[in-house]
């Protein structure tokens, strides 16, 4: 139900459809007062959502003098000056009766005017509030249509969105890429959508998927694996539009146009092929217990916030040479089929490996730990190479298998360091290693400290190790 609204009152509605809702505009008034405009449930949108925007107060307008009280207030003032000349003019004959008739007029002339000051000082400040209603006016107009302009594109943008998902859900490759590329150009034209929109991709390489192996011979099961060719395609196509708008450029400072910044990735449990984020920029990164198919490349990386990678399976070769981790980071329980390299890598939180296997060599050279990293439990197939790392923090290596030969040359060891009951299957370098003096008796031992007790080397303590293992 719509207010009741007083005469010379109309009500113009806003555009059906939107959250506008109705404004009621007092074209005239009456003569004893005139109120100002009412606004009902006026808002103004954005593209996705709404934003309550309420309009300024209107001064009130004075209401006009009627016609009647103007003549009485004349009549009123010429009857006042006539009364005083007439009694200055019998008040004294003797008097100059001239200096009485011109001290009477001067007093209804004064009273005229201060009158005739008043209507004016009314006149012109009508005058001045209605041109601030005016400027209200303009102002609600160009609003509303700002908001009508924003709603339609609202409604564009939706359309869009809903098409470019049906599309993904297509049993049609070609139609399925159209949705990729119609879901990067929305996002690359609207800020505000880019999120929603990458983890629309996410979800869709979420989806469980089989990598095709060699063509069948049978021909009823050709066409399913074409199905799964083309599938590929489609899958590495969302791979690169994530990795292409995920790299700033050469200058993080002024990065380039295609950059969306503060991006969070959840590819959990995804089946990732040849997957690439070399050189990019993320928040924060979900790869628990993904499947990544081929060479990964994370050279250079830099993800601000917490990664997740536990359980996560690498058949082929692993680069995360020169990236870098600001949050915790979990490669718990992790697989490593090919040779991993963490070369320069660098960890300004947490970093938890333990129960992580490497089959292939595990380059840690230059890797830079300022907190807590563990690889308690840890299994190195072959060689795990250490050189020139340095960890700030505690350092957990108990329980180790080092299968291949384990280096830790020139390795600086700054906090805690742990080596309990580890295993060294083949020889142990720890040529000019920094390790704290204190030996870990028991929990009393003050930090920093060095634990080598139950360790076991198969080919010989290194000497730079005999006063922590000797009588352990």
């Amino acid at each position: 139900m719509y207010p009741r609204l007083s005469r010379g009152c109309r009500m113009q509605a806003t555009p059906t459809g939107t959250a506008l809702g109705s404004v009621v505009y007092c074209t005239a008034a009456r003569r004893t007062s005139t109120p100002p405009p009412i606004v009902i449930n006026r808002r103004k949108l954005n593209p996705f959502g709404c934003d309550d925007h309420h309009v300024p107060d209107t001064p009130p307008l004075i209401a006009p003098l009627p016609r009647k009280l103007i003549a009485w207030v004349a009549t009123a003032i010429a009857a006042a000056t006539a009364g005083v000349v007439v009694w200055l003019w019998l008040a004294d004959p003797s008097q100059a009766r001239l200096d009485a008739l011109r001290t009477g007029l001067s007093i209804g002339l004064g009273g005229g005017g201060l009158f005739a000051l008043y209507l004016a000082w009314r006149r012109q400040h009508s005058t001045e509030i209605a041109l601030v209603q005016k400027q209200q006016d303009q102002e609600l107009q160009r609003e509303t249509a700002l908001a009508t302009q924003h709603d339609a594109e609202a409604r564009r943008v939706t359309d869009l969105y809903t098409k470019a998902v049906e599309q993904l859900g297509s049993d049609k490759a070609p139609v399925r890429l159209g949705g990729l590329y119609a879901l990067e150009r929305l996002a690359q034209d609207h800020v505000e959508q880019r999120q929603t929109i990458v983890n629309v991709l996410c979800a869709y390489l979420r989806m469980p998927y089989t990598v095709p192996g060699d063509p069948p011979e049978d021909e009823e099961k050709l066409a399913g694996h074409r199905g799964l060719l083309q599938e590929r395609e489609v899958r590495l196509t969302a791979q690169r539009i994530l990795r292409n708008h995920l790299v700033p450029g050469d200058d993080p400072d002024t990065p380039l146009p295609t950059f969306w910044r503060d991006i969070d990735l959840d590819l959990t449990n995804a089946t990732l092929i040849s997957f690439g984020l070399a050189g990019c920029r993320i928040r924060t990164a979900r790869f628990s217990d993904a499947t990544f198919i081929g060479t990964t490349r994370f050279d250079d990386a830099m993800i601000a916030g917490t990664a997740h990678l536990s359980r996560a399976t690498f058949t082929g070769i692993a680069r995360f040479s020169g990236a870098g981790f600001g949050g915790t980071t979990w490669f718990n329980d992790a697989s490593f089929a090919g040779a991993a390299r963490f070369n320069g890598v660098g960890f300004a939180g947490p970093a938890w490996f333990g129960g992580a296997r490497f089959a292939g060599p595990a380059w840690f050279d230059e890797a830079r730990v300022t907190a807590t990293v563990s690889f308690a439990v840890t299994r190195f197939a072959t060689i795990a190479r250490f050189d020139g790392a340095t960890f700030t923090g505690i350092a957990w290596f108990g329980e180790v298998g080092f299968a291949g030969a384990a280096l830790f040359n020139g390795v600086r060891f700054r906090g805690d360091v742990d080596f309990g009951k580890a295993y060294f299957a083949e020889h142990a370098e720890f040529d000019r290693v920094a390790l704290p003096r204190a030996r870990r008796v028991d929990s009393s031992t003050p930090s920093p400290w060095t634990d080598f007790g139950g360790a076991r080397f198969e080919h010989g303590v290194p000497s730079e190790l005999e006063s922590y293992v000797s009588g352990a």
